[in-house]
């Protein structure tokens, strides 16, 4: 009897819980290090390039530096994949976050272009790079691990508590940021405090790293290698030639959860910003919505157990769709709804919980981390990317663009649904794509 055999048979255990909370924990420690250095972007700005540089230009380079992270992420997230589908989920699940923690606390003792002249800008860019690696490999190496351990039918979850904690590093990122700027003047943060928040995520990698040794590894990667099922050749050749229908899915469903993510959660304060709402008022209305963003991840991955990823996908959508509509047109000319709309809204994003469930289960397991990782990572890059640079401008030809396209990508996620759901009657399992519980090991 093969071990997803047993473990669907099985309730969740004490090391199940252990399992979660570790890799949860980690993660949103190690998404603060990735996400620290946009709270403190113009402070590194005015340090970190020529004081005669335009303000427009240097923020710019500096935006351009952190958005180098999110470039970098294919790369890193396919070389540690690569490792982990032969050598094992651990190990690559440890070693990202020794290249994030590491990579965090240099920054935080970099001299600045006052002291080291053009070589600051460079060597940030070069650790920003690291960070990028880093995270490409943490997230999808986070899904795939703590899916192999948990029972087949509690994957959703697993996945849900883990986005949880990675949205978690969210909110600790603000949260450190508020304190530094209450407790500091501005003249002290651009002399020496910027460096608290990297010096202390640099502190929070090396906890993470202790609480990666106290893992073990997953038992379908064990199961895998006794029985020499390894993969045989390179695990993202196999991916691409075989898996195409996989990868598309895991695309498309990435692309929901990145511009969802970005434009939601990331860019809303800075957009309402312009269309007047006191910035006081969205700032501490986006904190509340990331809060219940963190809650629905996890209530997401307990519904989509129960009702599968096909009607998951198809109501969220729907329902993450009513309430942005609400949210950017009643809650924005109404204060007293701005913060219960953004509230709900950011409860319904949750839906983004139920995305890596279905990657883990439409890839094998011999390529399961390479296939998730080369997917998520490359849509990412390009979504993530896009989102930022789309909408403005679409928000000058029309006001309501930034609604149109939650709108779009809410319709994606249903899209995907109803795709999954005509694929339960295909009597070809791997060809109709199948995600239920009996794949996953």
């Amino acid at each position: 009897m093969t071990y997803g055999e047993v473990a669907a048979k099985r309730p969740l255990a004490a090391g199940d819980y252990k399992t979660l909370v570790l890799a949860a924990l980690g993660g949103a420690l190690e998404f603060y290090d990735f996400i620290i250095f946009v709270f403190f972007a113009n402070v590194l700005g005015g340090l970190f390039f020529p004081p005669e540089m335009p303000d427009a230009l240097r923020q710019l380079q500096t935006f351009g530096i952190f958005a180098a992270g999110y470039l970098a992420r294919p790369l890193g997230g396919i070389v540690m994949a690569h490792f982990g589908d032969l050598l094992g989920r651990k190990r690559m699940f440890t070693f990202s976050i020794v290249l994030m923690a590491a990579s965090t606390l240099g920054m935080g003792l970099l001299p600045t272009y006052a002291q080291i002249s053009i070589w600051a800008p460079i060597l940030l860019l070069a650790l920003r790079i690291v960070q990028g690696a880093a995270i490409g490999g943490e997230v999808p190496g986070a899904w795939v691990f703590v899916s192999e351990h948990l029972p087949p039918g509690r994957v959703g979850y697993a996945c849900g508590t883990l986005t949880a904690g990675l949205t978690s590093g969210i909110l600790l990122g603000s949260l450190v940021a508020t304190v530094v700027n209450h407790v500091y003047t501005p003249a002290e943060i651009s002399g020496w405090a910027w460096r608290l928040p990297f010096l202390l995520g640099g502190a929070f990698g090396l906890m993470s790293i202790y609480l990666r040794l106290l893992l073990s590894e997953t038992p379908v990667f064990l199961e895998m290698r006794a029985r020499k099922a390894l993969a045989a050749e390179l695990p993202l050749k196999a991916v691409i030639r075989d898996h195409r229908g996989a990868v598309i899915i895991s695309m498309l469903l990435t692309w929901m959860l990145s511009g969802i993510i970005v434009l939601v959660i990331l860019m809303t304060p800075a957009l309402l910003q312009h269309q007047g709402v006191p910035r006081e008022a969205i700032l501490s209305a986006n904190t509340v919505a990331t809060l219940f963003l963190t809650f629905g991840c996890i209530v997401g991955g307990l519904i989509i157990d129960r009702i599968g990823p096909a009607r998951f996908f198809i109501f969220g959508g729907a329902l993450l769709a009513i309430s942005a509509g609400l949210f950017y047109t009643k809650g924005v000319a109404d204060p007293a709804l701005l913060m219960p709309l953004y509230a709900v809204t950011g409860f319904f994003v949750g839906i983004v919980g139920g995305v890596p469930v279905v990657m883990v289960r439409v890839f094998p397991p011999s390529v399961r981390f390479s296939g998730l990782s080369f997917s998520y990572n490359v849509a990412y890059a390009v979504s993530g990317g896009l989102t930022p640079v789309v909408v403005p401008p679409l928000m000058q030809i029309h006001p309501l663009a930034h609604i149109y396209y939650v709108l779009f990508l809410c319709a994606l996620g249903m899209g995907v649904g109803l795709w999954l759901l005509r694929s339960q009657t295909s009597t070809s399992p791997r060809e109709a794509l199948d995600v239920s519980p009996r794949n996953q090991a």
